[in-house]
């Protein structure tokens, strides 16, 4: 018996009839549709599969056909597809759509050059619709593949280097037996997330134990072989939580992206990225601004809270600097690069937002709009000047008003009883030069035109114009809470907006 009908007799044909005999009910399953294929395999990528099904059967919901995901509006579609994340792969299977809807009649392609032609459609998503929707002998390997393959047959080469795909690719298309092509790969991406799994693989009920060769050398948790990727690297970025007044009351300002890049046109709040100066003078950075939050304890309006038994004294006023200074860049940045005119408040939370190739470390700030900035009307911008001038009425870090200070609070905040923030208060009397170093003008008269200074010029440069006190920059809007639900966001950013909105409506958060 030659070597390819023995390895079919041996693995492929009970693997086949362990997967007939019983496997999961997952909603793609139900028919050979190849949109319903293709739709649940992109959606798959990086993704479990309890966390797509939601997403599979909503967006069935809304975009039923080819032609009506080619139809929608980008932003719909986005939206669909909020909390998936990856959302290139939502805009290329909507651009692929239309690439179906006309060139190929509607009709999802089912040779392989047509299907490999389709925007975001590479090998693996080519092999799983020819072979599931239309039976076509073609391989689909994924990461579920290539492990159960490198151990049942001892592949000890790297499965991240493309020569070891091909070789997979090219072993996996000589298993299929003949006219079961669908049924094989669905079987062998079941055994992969079902049994062979990536830590303590289920070896004992395993259709094809008995000949799995690394099984047989006790080194199935060893393989495959991987080089391990370079860590995401860490961003620290400031956020700007804008409450909006006047006729703004009520809602956030939030920013749309660039058309191009990094989670393109979709929405968010505005951020900036941090310099290690700006966090912390000395130290780790991240150390910094998580000791800032432990300082803000009960501050942050039933967002987060000190730990019990963390550091005070030293670190906690050490802390309390590092969150102005990290609000002074924010609104000098925000002022410069955007033209937008923002008075930092108090921190309220840390988030994180994790991609492939970075890390965000979010601090998020409570902030106000300048006076006039952005619609406030003469008598809400003249309200909001008067407040401006409590919130930056401390005269320099230390001072007697400044919390995490010298004086009497900063005595208060070094035993861990820091006093509550009634919103009008800075977290740092850092903050009393951040309008002026905004643009915003002096602490005595929030609405003269002082130019940026912020520490002594050495984090950012001067704005070329000052922000617009009237209309909003571009690519800025106020959003109410009501078009939280039609908006594209990130996830991390949808965590933070809730969580605010939340602790607002119970009452942790006061205006």
């Amino acid at each position: 018996m030659q070597h390819e009908e023995l390895a079919q007799e041996r693995f492929s044909l009970p693997l086949l009839a362990w997967y007939k005999a019983g496997n999961r009910d997952l909603p793609w399953r139900r028919s050979r549709n190849p949109y319903h294929i293709w739709v649940s395999e992109i959606m798959l990528q990086q993704t479990r599969v309890e966390t797509v099904i939601p997403f599979f059967n909503r967006f069935m919901e809304l975009f039923p056909t080819v032609d009506k995901l080619a139809d929608a509006p980008e932003e719909q579609v986005l939206k669909a597809w909020e909390g998936l994340g990856y959302y290139s792969r939502a805009r290329n299977l909507q651009a692929a759509a239309r690439e179906v809807r006309d060139h190929f009649g509607g009709v999802v392609p089912d040779t392989p050059e047509g299907i490999a032609s389709l925007k975001g459609v590479g090998p693996y998503t080519a092999g799983a619709i020819l072979s599931i929707a239309y039976n076509l002998p073609e391989p689909a390997v994924d990461g579920n593949v290539m492990r159960v393959l490198s151990r049942y047959f001892l592949l000890e080469e790297d499965i991240a280097k493309p020569s070891t795909r091909i070789g997979i690719e090219k072993l996996a298309r000589s298993l299929i037996p003949p006219g079961e092509a669908g049924g094989f790969n669905q079987a062998l991406m079941e055994l992969g997330a079902t049994i062979c799994t990536p830590k303590s693989p289920h070896c004992l009920p395993c259709p094809v134990m008995e000949h799995c060769a690394a099984r047989l050398e006790g080194r199935a948790e060893e393989l495959p072989l991987k080089a391990k990727a370079k860590p995401p690297r860490p961003e620290r970025r400031a956020v700007a939580l804008v409450e909006g007044a006047g006729v703004n009351a009520g809602r956030i300002l939030v920013r749309q992206r660039p058309a191009d890049g990094l989670l393109a046109r979709m929405w968010e709040l505005p951020h900036v990225q941090l310099p290690e100066l700006a966090l912390a003078e000395g130290g780790d950075a991240r150390e910094g601004i998580a000791a800032a939050a432990a300082s803000q304890g009960g501050r942050g309006r039933g967002v987060a809270r000190r730990p019990r038994g963390s550091a005070a004294g030293g670190m906690a006023a050490a802390s309390a600097e590092a969150h102005g200074r990290a609000m002074g860049f924010l609104a000098a940045t925000l002022a410069a690069e955007d033209g937008a005119a923002v008075l930092p408040v108090e921190w309220l939370m840390d988030a994180e937002h994790l991609f492939s190739h970075i890390r965000w470390d979010l601090a998020v700030y409570r902030c106000r709009p300048a006076p006039g900035f952005g619609g406030v009307g003469a008598a809400a911008a003249a309200n909001r000047a008067a407040e401006s001038a409590a919130v930056y009425s401390a005269a320099s870090v230390g001072g007697n008003d400044a919390p995490g200070g010298a004086g009497a609070d900063g005595a208060a905040a070094a035993a861990g009883n820091a006093p509550e923030l009634d919103g009008d208060t800075a977290a740092s009397g850092i903050v009393a030069d951040n309008a002026a170093a905004a643009g915003f003008g002096s602490a005595a008269d929030p609405a003269a035109d002082a130019g940026p200074d912020f520490a002594a010029g050495a984090l950012v440069p001067a704005p070329h114009t000052l922000p617009s006190r009237g209309g909003l920059p571009p690519r800025y809007r106020w959003m109410s809470w009501d078009e939280l639900d039609q908006l594209a966001f990130p996830n991390v950013f949808l965590r933070i907006l809730k969580t605010y909105r939340e602790a607002f409506e119970n009452g942790g958060v006061s205006r």
